[in-house]
């Protein structure tokens, strides 16, 4: 008898506790060593501690600088972090692909210009503009949602997408607007002209005119609704849309009111983009239909993916990647530095073993300097041009890659076999993959230097796809998501 005083007890099984859901934390797969230490530690920190961090970290920036372009970046970043929390709200945690987003924004820039412009004589106080066009935004996607409620997947996607466009088609017309043809034509959006002179931020007779003010009266708001986004993220409402995420049907048949559900996400995501929109139309002084389009809509959900649908960390880590990362690649310097970084920094992680690393770098710096001897040589225009970059890196571009004088023609052609060779590589396994990215690699430096960098503003756009396509395929869930299927 005395043995069975080291047995341990049986656990008996507790009323309405799952043990498998009660395990989770013992199965996770966590980090040893140090890396683990430090993941334990900052996984005892509260959420919310890392968010006020965020905020005090952007309060300086207009202390540490007074370069009126870096504070405009920081205050379109804020812009479009806003954005990204409200089109979290209907994708990462209701989970409705709802691509007539962005016309919630343009509404609520329309709306502040119309009501704080000379278009039609009003010059409204904005804390009196701000609930009304919060309100009608809301009500707005409260209208879109009601014959979408019962859709999902693809059909939700391609009726929200009809909605965006008819409010572009809209608002690019709406300069001649009758009703039902049976009145005369009136100028409502002012057309493709827009509506200029849109009155400043008024808070209660504080006006707010300085780039500096517009940013902390952004940052302000943004801390505002991540707070009440977090809130509601941990309320009942929150688990209720993460439920209908997961699982539609399993949620209704749970006893959730899913319809419902999906409306509230609409409407709530409609609100913080019309607020969003004031704070556009209030700094710009102008708004237009152009700023309110698909290629918004690509960004806003490019931030979203990157940092992790359903995360509201992964909001601002995904907002500060891309928009940071877009206005760094608007010089070609910058983006030359980036691109053989990137190229450098992937090779480094995913070639192995090292042997084979060697290998591929050897063989791609051999085979430039080979191909840049022989071609120039025999074709002397064929590195007339110079490279975008100065310094030591400009000087080995120079004499490894290729800079013919006329480069388009000759770099539209490499960019289509660069596309091909992409592909090849997909369907090579081992030591032939590795043998050919050699050549591709050149190749891709080619086409580099002599097409892509010289047009910055098409580049950064497929760079930022690039940077998507690579960390899907490494990380599905995004930076800071969380997968949705747990492997055991």
């Amino acid at each position: 008898m005395d043995g069975d005083k080291d047995i341990p007890p049986v656990q008996a099984p507790k009323v309405g506790v799952d043990e498998w859901v009660a395990s989770h934390g013992e199965r996770r797969e966590r980090r040893t060593g140090l890396l683990g230490r430090v993941q334990t530690e900052f996984e005892r920190v509260p959420r919310p501690a890392f968010y006020l961090a965020f905020g005090i970290a952007a309060a300086l920036l207009p202390v540490l600088t007074s370069d009126g372009y870096i504070i405009r970046v920081g205050f379109d970043t804020l812009l479009y972090m806003l954005l990204a929390l409200g089109l979290n709200i209907v994708v990462g945690y209701a989970g409705l692909l709802d691509l007539g987003y962005v016309a919630f924004y343009g509404f609520g820039a329309f709306g502040y210009a119309m009501l704080a412009s000379p278009k039609f004589g009003l010059h409204w106080d904005t804390l009196f503009i701000i609930p009304v066009v919060v309100v009608a935004s809301a009500i707005l996607g409260l209208l879109v949602a009601l014959p979408s409620r019962r859709l999902v997947g693809d059909y939700l996607a391609i009726v929200t997408l009809f909605f965006l466009q008819f409010f572009v088609t809209v608002v690019q017309n709406g300069n001649h607007i009758s009703f039902l043809g049976l009145t005369r034509g009136y100028d409502v959006t002012g057309g493709p002209n827009g509506i200029p002179n849109v009155d400043n931020y008024d808070l209660g007779g504080l006006k707010v005119t300085s780039l500096q003010g517009y940013f902390y009266t952004a940052l302000i708001i943004f801390m505002l609704v991540l707070f009440v986004v977090y809130l509601v993220d941990q309320s009942r409402t929150g688990r209720a849309w993460k439920s209908l995420r997961e699982d539609s049907l399993a949620a209704e048949l749970m006893g959730m009111p899913v319809n419902r559900l999906k409306l509230v996400a609409f409407a709530f995501g409609a609100a913080i983009a019309g607020l969003t929109g004031t704070l556009f139309a209030g700094l710009n002084t102008a708004v237009f239909s152009a700023d309110f389009d698909v290629p918004t809509l690509i960004i806003v959900y490019a931030m979203l993916i990157l940092g992790g649908a359903g995360s509201l960390g992964g909001v601002i880590l995904g907002t500060l990647t891309v928009n940071v990362s877009l206005e760094v690649l608007r010089t070609p310097g910058h983006a030359t530095w980036i691109f053989y970084i990137v190229l450098v920094a992937t090779l480094l992680a995913k070639v192995r073993p090292w042997k084979w690393l060697a290998i591929v770098v050897g063989g791609t710096v051999g085979l430039g300097y080979a191909l840049h001897a022989i071609i120039s040589s025999a074709w002397p225009s064929s590195d007339g041009g110079q490279t975008s970059v100065g310094g030591t890196l400009g000087n080995f571009l120079q004499g490894w890659v290729l800079h013919p004088t006329n480069p388009r023609t000759v770099g539209n052609v490499a960019f289509v076999i660069l596309v091909l060779a992409v592909l090849g590589l997909t369907l090579l396994h081992g030591s032939l993959r590795l043998l050919a990215m050699i050549p591709t690699i050149c190749l891709a430096a080619f086409v580099w230097e002599n097409r892509l960098v010289v047009e910055p503003s098409i580049t950064r756009l497929i760079l930022i796809g690039v940077i998507l396509i690579v960390l899907m395929n490494a990380r599905p869930q995004g930076l800071l998501g969380s997968a949705r299927v747990e492997i055991v």
